[in-house]
């Protein structure tokens, strides 16, 4: 322990170790964002990237086919970008999903976390409480007062 922790009291050991609890669970919280935005942005790009692969096989195919197949093959074409889409879709909820799961079990342990520092804290204190009777005893019987 450092000289400066060594000073601290007890209510303001409880108070900087609650700091810190909130201060990891706040980090915790801000990663679990970044992991839900990052996994946003990668979906919707995914599904401008799909949506851009089928225009371009789109007018590849009009440009290829006749007008009568070409009926057939748009068909197509429209199933398979509704399902990228469905599947975007899943994979968006999913991470979702993910970070509601990550959100809570950071949760979960900084108020764990907190709960046990606060006993810590209060352990502490009243160690210190019963080292200073044992202090105040042991010069009592030493200078006979």
């Amino acid at each position: 322990m450092s000289k400066k922790e060594d000073n601290l009291q007890p209510k303001e050991i409880k108070k900087t170790v609650t700091e810190e609890s909130k201060e990891t669970l706040d980090n915790l919280k801000e990663k679990a964002n970044e992991i839900k935005n990052a996994a946003s942005e990668k979906a919707s790009e995914l599904k401008e990237d799909a949506t851009k692969a089928f225009d371009v096989a789109k007018e590849k195919i009009n440009e290829t086919f006749s007008d009568e197949n070409m009926d057939k093959v748009k068909e197509k074409l429209n199933e398979y970008s509704e399902e990228a889409k469905e599947k975007v879709s899943e994979f968006a909820e999913d991470a979702g999903e993910m970070y509601e799961d990550v959100k809570e079990k950071a949760s979960e342990f900084a108020s764990e976390a907190a709960e046990n520092l606060a006993d810590l804290a209060e352990d502490a204190k009243e160690e210190i409480e019963e080292a200073t009777k044992k202090t105040k005893s042991f010069f009592k019987r030493l200078f006979g007062k």
